[in-house]
């Protein structure tokens, strides 16, 4: 017990293991929606970062984007727009998730990857290397888009 009367609460420390020697003084939480954000990246007032969320490395969430629950955009990704990730999927290297594309359950973008319109990716899904995924398309289970692939929802 501490002698402040206050009481220890995990929620309150700042994910540390997620940026080798950060403290506690290198995270901040976002104003809206109370997720973490790491000094060298950077999210938008508008953009949503929900309170289990993190970004960091030199990740950029711009416009109205959201990273709920305990997603995690990294590296060097950007994630713009109206687009979402969410449960535990991850945006990392120099990923763009872009327009109203959503990322979620456990799926991965990573690379030079692109998502973007209105596509989905999830289940266990990765999009990789200089892969382009659009339109309307659907990305799932356990797909996995990479090289210089073009999935277009419309095709």
């Amino acid at each position: 017990m501490n002698n402040n009367n206050t009481k220890y609460n995990p929620e309150d420390m700042p994910p540390k293991h997620l940026e080798y020697g950060s403290t506690h003084a290198d995270w901040h939480r976002h104003p809206n929606g109370g997720g973490w954000v790491y000094r060298t990246a950077w999210v938008a007032e508008t953009a949503f970062v929900g309170p289990n969320a993190a970004v960091f490395g030199r990740a950029r969430v711009c416009g109205n984007a959201k990273v709920c629950d305990s997603a995690w955009v990294c590296g060097d990704a950007r994630v713009c727009g109206k687009a979402a990730v969410y449960d535990r999927a991850r945006v990392f290297g120099r990923a763009k998730v872009c327009g109203s594309a959503e990322i979620f359950d456990s799926a991965r973008i990573f690379g030079r990857a692109t998502v973007c319109d209105s596509a989905f990716v999830t289940d266990n899904a990765k999009v990789s290397g200089d892969a382009w995924v659009g339109g309307g398309a659907w990305v799932f289970g356990d797909a996995e888009i990479n090289g210089r692939a073009r999935i277009d929802g419309s095709a």
